[in-house]
């Protein structure tokens, strides 16, 4: 049909009653899609002027792009829009909307990413009196370079972004700094902070985070824009002391955290004005997203700290939080707050015995996993490491060494790809995700050392002891450097070097005592408690063990209160006192046949046959479970 041109107000009524029409279909209830997208083709029927031809390109595009599979005919209207506004004056807010969706659609849906890097290079390139649209445009490019690892050109970006907004009029006056280019320009640094955070750079952490610190204590914005950015920047320091084992440390800041998420949460929102700039419309987390990640981190802190009971608390709440906000948030940033919360809840099951709850979760992970591939590539390597802990757990060596392998593998082949792009880029890239966390690799080579002591293969023991050497391995981690003694002192004390081990454990309790990290001094108690028994030392011994014992009840950890029941059945046999040996002994007894019991009863579950899964994607017919409930109620 041929386009009949109208009069400039006939025109106009048409549109108008059109675009009424669309987006009454468009917010039915449910919404009726195609029948909105109909009425905004009609549109074209009438030679609209280019501005609105242009706008509705740009309508039919997100329309497309957001609710249907055609992404072809998406990107040909979003592509139509962003060439049409190039010579419009006046429609900046459909160029550059235009161009941040179409650059969405090349990257996460065609795999075109030099495609959406360029695009949105020229956005910004000419954005700059849009001042909204140029910081949104340089948050989406800063994105895709981190998420394709290149963090050095990321920072870059996040560095002009901080340095748009202080041009812009980020001015220090005797008030404080101007509240709408003080939240652009904090948002911009603290996000520079959290990828330099990721590459370890802890020297440039510091003072940017200081400074960040200085710029909210004297600014008076909006009360929600300044606690959200506050609770940004208290994240970044607590995750900051815990990717260095600074457990007791850290406690002053997550307290800040806490109670500022409270802050949060007792505002009342609907009651502040709209923001009076478009800068304020930019927003790190949503509250209630906010609320998780301090969940989060609290979980991560309990777990180093060795409160399990707290740890497993708080997991709780925040697993029940995320199932609520599933249900009308699709946001992939629920699925990886998710998983990291199993991840550590996993680790915290396994010390307090609960094998067949902590095999259901780690299914659970592989279904997280499974629902959001790219997740699978960022945390494949933590899958195997569970498994591998679990086996260990269960008593199944080479199981256990085959899934410790399979993740060390799996950082080696990332870490090597990586290195791989870097020579294929003009400009240095930087270490993928899983190869940005030595620590990983150090958690998981120091239990295959133990899984090595246990096994008694000696040969792969020293070859592997000469890689994680705590004196030589430039481990940034205050724990894992005291796990890496624990673990000299362990094999010191197999080859009956009781000398020797003392020494490193000794090392182990001073470093752990600093940091109140609980579980490793229990384990250091506990072993130099059995050092001393071998020695003939029976008060030494006790001095150790009673407290390992204590501490290990508080964690609680079945393993060291199974071992320290051991001890102490000896000791006070050695003592002459045979009603406490009795005890002793008793209490060995009943540990014993609760873990015998409880490995018996997760070795008859289907998940269980996940340790034999060493290579490629996670069999979903081995993850069946929907897992354990999340009430707070140990099954």
């Amino acid at each position: 049909m041929a386009a009949v041109p109208l009069p400039q107000h006939q025109n106009d009524s048409w549109y108008l009653s059109l675009l009424g029409l669309a987006e009454s279909f468009r917010t039915a209830n449910p919404p009726k899609i195609k029948l909105c997208i109909h009425c905004l083709e009609s549109i074209f029927q009438f030679n609209p002027p280019p501005g609105i031809e242009a706008r509705t390109h740009l309508q039919l595009g997100s329309l497309l792009f957001t609710h249907t599979k055609n992404t072809d005919l998406a990107r040909s209207h979003l592509e139509k829009a962003w060439l049409l506004t190039q010579t419009v004056p006046g429609f900046d807010d459909v160029r550059y909307e235009a161009a941040a969706i179409l650059a969405n659609l090349y990257y996460k849906h065609q795999n075109q990413i030099q495609l959406a890097k360029s695009l949105l290079r020229k956005a910004i390139s000419t954005s700059q009196p849009a001042p909204y649209w140029h910081f949104r445009l340089l948050f989406q490019l800063a994105q895709i370079h981190a998420w394709e690892g290149d963090n050095i050109s990321a920072c870059e970006l996040l560095g002009h972004g901080a340095e748009s907004a202080a041009m812009a009029g980020a001015y220090y006056t005797s008030v404080g700094w101007s509240s709408h280019q003080t939240n652009t320009r904090v948002m911009f640094m603290l996000s520079k902070a959290m990828l330099l955070l990721m590459d370890k750079k802890f020297h440039e952490v510091h003072p940017l985070l200081a400074l960040c610190n200085s710029m909210l204590e004297s600014w008076t914005g909006h009360p929600t824009h300044r606690e959200t950015l506050r609770v940004y920047l208290l994240v970044l320091q607590v995750t900051n002391f815990l990717m260095v084992g600074q457990v007791k440390s850290v406690k002053p800041y997550l307290k800040q955290l806490q109670q500022s998420i409270q802050t949060i949460t007792a505002l009342h929102t609907d009651d502040e004005p709209p923001p009076s700039h478009p800068a304020d419309l930019f927003q790190w987390l949503p509250k209630e997203h906010m609320c998780v990640l301090v969940y989060l981190v609290t979980v991560m802190h309990s777990m180093q700290a060795g409160y399990m009971d707290k740890a497993q608390k708080y997991t709780d709440k925040a697993l029940m939080q995320i199932e609520k906000l599933k249900i009308l948030d699709s946001s992939p940033i629920l699925s990886t707050f998710q998983l990291m919360l199993l991840e550590h809840i996993i680790m915290c099951r396994l010390v307090m015995g609960q094998q067949s709850i902590a095999v259901q979760e780690i299914s659970q992970a592989c279904h997280v996993c499974h629902e959001q591939p790219k997740l699978f590539v960022t945390h494949g390597a933590q899958l195997h490491t569970l498994l591998g802990l679990y086996a260990m757990s269960m008593g199944c060596l080479d199981s256990a060494e085959g899934q410790l392998n399979a993740a060390l593998r799996i950082m080696s082949n990332t870490m090597a790809a990586s290195r791989l792009a870097s020579s294929t880029h003009a400009r240095p890239q930087t270490e993928s995700r899983l190869s940005q966390q030595p620590e990983l690799w150090m958690f998981t080579s120091l239990n295959l050392a133990i899984v090595y002591l246990r096994s008694g293969k000696n040969q792969q023991l020293l070859s592997l002891l000469e890689r994680i050497n705590p004196d030589t391995y430039p481990s940034s981690s205050h724990a894992m450097t005291a796990a890496g003694y624990y673990i000299r002192g362990l094999q010191s004390f197999f080859q009956e070097r009781y000398h020797e081990a003392k020494r490193y454990l000794r090392e182990t309790l001073k470093m752990s005592n600093a940091e109140d990290l609980n579980r490793l001094t229990s384990c250091s108690l506990v072993l130099l408690g059995h050092i001393f028994l071998s020695l003939g030392n029976s008060r030494e011994s006790m001095n150790m063990v009673l407290p390992a014992m204590q501490l290990a009840s508080k964690i609680p950890d079945v393993d060291i209160q199974m071992w320290s029941a051991h001890l102490l059945k000896d000791l006070y046999h050695m003592m002459g006192d045979p009603i406490r040996a009795g005890e002793g002994g008793q209490m060995h007894y009943n540990f014993s046949q609760q873990q015998m019991n409880e490995r018996f009863r997760s070795s008859q579950q289907i998940e269980h046959n996940l340790i034999q899964w060493l290579d490629g994607p996670c069999p979903m017919h081995l993850a069946v479970t929907d897992g354990p409930s999340h009430s707070g109620t140990i099954l």
